[in-house]
Order: C-alpha cells, then structure tokens, then sequence
C-alpha cells in the first residue's frame, strides 16, 4: 500500500489528534485507525518515534504512569498546530479522499474474493453432478436422512457464524464503534456469500 501520510503530515496529525487532551500511544494508534475505518492502522514502530521527536522539540509532554505514558500538547505545540491550520485543513481533505480510496480497494478485493468462491462451488457443485454414478438410484429413506444430515450440518454453520459475528460487532460497537467500511464489507461477503451457495442448489 502506498503511504499514506506524506513526509512531516503524520508528526501535524499527531498534534491535531492531541488537541482535544492527553492521550497514550495506544490510544492514538486506534485514534488513526478509526479515522481510517479499519483500512490502516500505524504500527507502534510507527508512532511512538515520531512521539518521541515531538517531545524532544518540546511540541509534547511525556508524564509516565506506571507502564504507560500520556501524551499532551506543551504550549509550544499548541502554537504550533495553531501556525498550521490552513495545512491541517488540506490534510483533512487529503485524507477524506484516501479513506474513500482505501475502502474501494478493500470493497473490491471482497468482491474478487467472493467471484471466486461462487466459481469454485459451481466447479464443485458441477464435478459432483459429473460423478453421480448413472442409473444410481438411492433409497429414498437413506437420501432423505443424508439430506437432513447436510442440512443440520449447514444449520449449525449459519449459527455459530452469527453468534460469532454478533459478538464481535458487539464488542466493537461497545469500544470503538463499528464502521460503515464494516456495514459494507457484511453486505458485500453476504450478497456473495448468498450467490454462491445458491449456485449449488441448482
């Protein structure tokens, strides 16, 4: 992926991130991430050096407690962001419009995924059909119980994914707030997902 800050946007965004209080690392890791929708996330190795940069030229203090430590403006960068804004302003917008980037290719890789998947249970679905012994004919008893095994077998799969999805939508819902690049990757993998097993039941 191409980067995504150029050079000396990520230490501004930093300090705008900063503006509305002390935050810690973690903190403004996941601050980005959420600004992005999921679509990237800095790495710690990332973040905490430009941290550090900022606090050497005395832009942010540093207070440690414990094992972790908050980051907040000093007056300088205060200042400093203030001298900025018509730059921060750009960088917003240049941001909207990579965000709107990001969540297209990820919406498009999900529908590559997905036409893939249609292709290979319809390749499934045929080879199975190509197999069938000619003249076969099952009992009806015994193709009734094996169609109900499949059945239940398929049943269970839809739950354990729902409640599975449920209780991570939950969780984030409850922490960080599910996005809508989430809201449209579900409907995406769903329609797919609909389509292609579809195609077997033919």
């Amino acid at each position: 992926m191409a980067p995504v800050f150029a050079h000396g946007q990520l230490r501004l965004y930093l300090l705008s991130l900063l503006e509305s209080g002390p935050k810690h690392g973690y903190e403004l890791i996941t601050a980005l991430e959420d600004r992005f929708g999921g679509t990237y996330r800095p790495s710690p190795g990332t973040i905490y050096p430009r941290l550090a940069r900022l606090e050497e030229e005395g832009l942010v203090r540093r207070v440690d407690d414990g094992r972790k430590s908050t980051y907040d403006l000093t007056d300088a960068g205060l200042a400093a962001l203030a001298a900025r804004s018509g730059e921060l302003a750009a960088l917003e917008e240049g941001l909207a419009e990579t965000v709107r980037g990001l969540a297209a290719q990820v919406r498009a890789d999900v529908r590559g995924s997905m036409a893939g998947l249609r292709a290979d249970l319809a390749a499934a679905a045929q080879q199975a059909r190509a197999s069938a012994v000619p003249g076969a004919s099952p009992r009806p008893g015994d193709a009734r119980t094996a169609s109900h095994v499949r059945w239940a077998e398929s049943e269970a799969m839809l739950q354990r994914f729902r409640d599975d999805l449920r209780a991570e939508l939950r969780r984030v819902d409850a922490v960080d707030g599910v996005t809508q690049l989430t809201v449209d990757t579900l409907r995406t993998v769903l329609e797919g997902a609909r389509t292609a097993v579809r195609a077997t039941l033919q």
